[in-house]
């Protein structure tokens, strides 16, 4: 029977707890940030793993076929989608592969574009390789997030854009794509002839009834997409640095082979390529437990802040473990920072990350902990709004 434990995680050389001087400038703050979570992990990727160090030699590692095997039956089990053994490639952790996709399908100079807010290394991704950084604001409606798409395709026109990096679902708007939408977006970048690297790592956290749809089953053009996924996201296994590439095209395949050659990308991680493969084969249990504490958590900050601070907009959930909230019918956007880490002692992704000091005001809050650190992060906040006035 498997049991989702709470871990206190301080002390333990975790960046969320105990590495928040680089984003924050200090430490000690109550950690609501950064996409992992304080739950240990599945009990059959801790005896996979206590069984692998036992055996007391960890030499280089031959990556079974069962890990593959353990891949491509969770697709086709969860989302329908046939995933062939050969379009299956490594990569240390997606925000690596996209840069790398990024090096190998563009030049310097050349534009890519992302949708606004998004998951801020994207725009580290193109900005550091001296590419071109675009953006395309989603549709703000009261929280309800949706795409412009003709400002999306002018965007893409007007600025010659060579590569589309989508988030789906989104991150931080917590938004699961319809099938209409992903059909629209990836139709603009074929008229276009832009690329499209679908990061889905967020896929197996979709709530109620919508249903993740791999880009890939919404487009024929496999010649233009590339998708990165993760069990590191699923099963909380960042720290085993283990994510997979799909590339269906045969053309592109020999593009990132020969990036990997250049790069001496042939592996990985061996306990990664173990936890990975356990945590698919025997890791549902845990996973409905984890999405069911999701799912009372959100229910639980929303209904704070109903009752406290009814103008505060949380956006619907759909998807993502990560709420995004804005604060700025009780506080002046500029101050958000200074109210959430100062006054309040929180540790949150502050909205400006996201896109820029249009999103001040905005703060992202991590669902994947227990109720108490949720209730500390939620009544700080009630707490520093009420004693203002």
């Amino acid at each position: 029977m498997e049991e989702l434990i709470y871990v206190d995680r301080r002390n333990s050389n975790c960046n969320k707890w105990d590495g928040q001087t680089a984003m924050f400038g200090e430490e000690g703050l109550h950690a609501m940030w950064v996409a992992d979570m304080d739950f240990k992990i599945p009990q059959c990727v801790q005896k996979a793993l206590h069984e692998y160090v036992d055996f007391g030699a960890i030499g280089y590692y031959r990556i079974p076929d069962g890990y593959y095997d353990a891949f491509i039956n969770w697709e086709k089990k969860h989302f329908n989608f046939e995933v062939k053994r050969e379009w299956l490639r490594f990569a240390p952790g997606v925000v690596a592969a996209f840069n790398w996709m990024i090096q190998m399908l563009t030049k310097k100079g050349d534009a890519v574009i992302v949708m606004t807010p998004v998951y801020y290394p994207f725009l580290q991704a193109v900005t550091n390789n001296e590419r071109k950084l675009i953006t395309s604001d989603l549709v703000n409606e009261n929280g309800n997030y949706t795409i412009d798409f003709n400002d999306f395709e002018k965007k893409i026109v007007d600025n010659d854009v060579k590569a589309f990096i989508l988030c789906s679902p989104h991150n931080p708007v917590g938004r699961v794509w319809r099938k209409e939408e992903l059909k629209e977006m990836l139709e603009i970048c074929h008229r276009h002839h832009v690329y499209v690297i679908s990061d889905e790592i967020h896929q197996d956290f979709v709530f109620g009834d919508k249903k993740q749809t791999p880009s890939y089953l919404m487009t024929e053009h496999w010649d233009e997409i590339l998708t990165i996924t993760a069990p590191s996201k699923t099963f909380n296994l960042a720290g085993g640095q283990n994510s997979f590439v799909i590339i269906a095209d045969e053309n592109l395949r020999a593009k990132w082979d020969d990036f990997a050659k250049r790069i001496r990308l042939m592996t990985g991680n061996a306990f990664g390529f173990v936890a990975a493969e356990a945590a698919y084969k025997g890791g549902q249990e845990w996973l409905d437990k984890v999405k069911k504490q999701i799912v009372d958590n959100d229910q639980y900050l929303r209904e704070l802040f109903k009752e406290n601070l009814p103008k505060v907009v949380v956006t619907p959930l759909e998807a993502t473990y990560l709420v995004w909230i804005d604060l700025r019918a009780y506080i002046k956007p500029e101050d958000t920072k200074e109210f959430i880490q100062k006054k309040c002692r929180l540790a949150v992704d502050f909205g400006d990350w996201f896109g820029g000091d249009r999103f001040n005001g905005f703060i992202r809050m991590n669902l994947a902990t227990s109720r108490e650190n949720v209730e500390i992060g939620v009544k700080r906040i009630i707490d520093g709004i009420l004693g203002e006035k």
